[in-house]
């Protein structure tokens, strides 16, 4: 079977979910699959740190350098004259050719734009209001990332379960547990930050809950003793960062609260290894990577009971409910001054994100692939 992928968002959007997702699908179908031909439509000049087999050609195709990354990748692709016999496409399946000359595949991680439109930006509103349809309609075969994401799915287009195919997300190799005195020195002396913290990790979007957080983080404030305990908020800061700023204003906690802006890949691990817990109140995700990453480091987990984050954390984080700011200020002490129950989630944790894996995430896909093939 001769195999297309569109590889766009491996690069240009590293270090986000589905950039993340896309590189990690093709590094670790690289490695388990040397039988089917793959040809990737990539981006020119595109160094991905993959030594690619034998079975793997490069297409290179022009780069559209715009302000919006899904005006990039909504151009789509040329797959005439190219012999696929199947053709994917991660992100979203934005970017679908409009002329369709083998089965088509995409992966919809989540349609957060028609649950929750505010909380997604205009431009990719638009594409997704306007595209999807059509682009569901031409697809063969639909792989979502939790079996939640599925539901939504069958729900909002009436497509058939039998061809949308659940593959777990995972995290990356760097997010492991490190030396925590070392973790420490390195964010007080890159970062200034030298007090304890708790860390948030995951986009500063509305469905986020950021707002929640802060405001259970001022009750958490007023109950500890280290009253030294910091907040830090990690992410590039856009058009939402006053309105986050503002309220630790108002509440009178900004000098606990800090926004570090975006940091580096490879620096996430240490952050991770050196807080005292990981919040993730979002409303709605389709998988939610952080917290994954977050366990993989031995960090306690407190997460939102919401969506398919439960699918994530199994048993091994402490599920609240988001709209409920006194719990979540209240479990939050709980970990903090509880060492036993500290102990039992950082085990926990660390052997629930044992059972994600890219490996297990290509060996899905690729039986996916098969499917949609054989069903096409």
């Amino acid at each position: 079977m001769r195999i297309g992928i569109d590889a766009r968002a491996a690069k240009w959007y590293r270090g986000t979910g589905i950039g993340t997702y896309s590189y990690q699908l093709i590094n670790s179908l690289n490695k388990i699959d040397h039988y089917n031909d793959y040809l990737l439509f990539m981006p020119k000049s595109s160094n991905y740190n993959i030594n690619f087999n034998k079975n793997y050609t490069i297409r290179n195709i022009a780069q559209n350098v715009k302000s919006n990354f899904w005006d990039e990748v909504n151009i789509p692709n040329i797959l005439k004259n190219n012999n696929i016999d199947l053709y994917h496409v991660p992100q979203n399946g934005v970017g679908l050719p409009k002329v369709k000359n083998c089965p088509f595949v995409i992966t919809l991680h989540d349609i957060i734009p028609y649950k929750m439109p505010k909380t997604v930006g205009e431009r990719y509103l638009e594409i997704f209001t306007k595209e999807m349809p059509r682009i569901i309609s031409m697809c063969d075969g639909i792989i979502t990332v939790s079996n939640f994401s599925k539901q939504d799915i069958i729900n909002a287009f009436n497509f058939p379960p039998e061809k949308i195919f659940v593959t777990y997300l995972a995290n990356e190799d760097i997010y492991k547990p490190l030396d925590k005195t070392f973790c420490k020195n390195f964010i007080k002396k890159h970062y200034g930050i030298k007090d304890d913290y708790i860390l948030y990790v995951g986009g500063f979007s509305p469905r986020k809950n950021i707002i929640g957080l802060i405001e259970a983080f001022s009750k958490l404030l007023s109950k500890i003793k280290d009253k030294n305990t910091k907040l830090i908020i990690v992410g590039k800061q856009g058009k939402s960062y006053s309105i986050y700023k503002k309220r630790t204003e108002d509440l009178h906690v900004q000098n606990s609260v800090i926004f570090p802006g975006f940091i580096p890949l490879e620096h996430m691990p240490i952050f991770y290894n050196s807080a005292n817990i990981f919040i993730y109140p979002s409303f709605y995700e389709g998988f939610g990577l952080p917290p994954i990453e977050a366990m993989a480091c031995g960090t306690p987990v407190i997460a939102s009971k919401f969506t398919s984050i439960p699918e994530v954390l199994g048993n091994a984080g402490i599920l609240i409910n988001p709209n409920d700011i006194s719990e979540l200020s209240n479990s939050i002490y709980t970990v903090l001054s509880n060492e036993i129950l500290r102990n039992q989630l950082i085990k926990k944790s660390l052997t629930q994100s044992t059972k994600f894996t890219w490996k297990k995430t290509a060996e899905k896909t690729l039986k996916a692939y098969k499917n949609i093939a054989k069903q096409s």
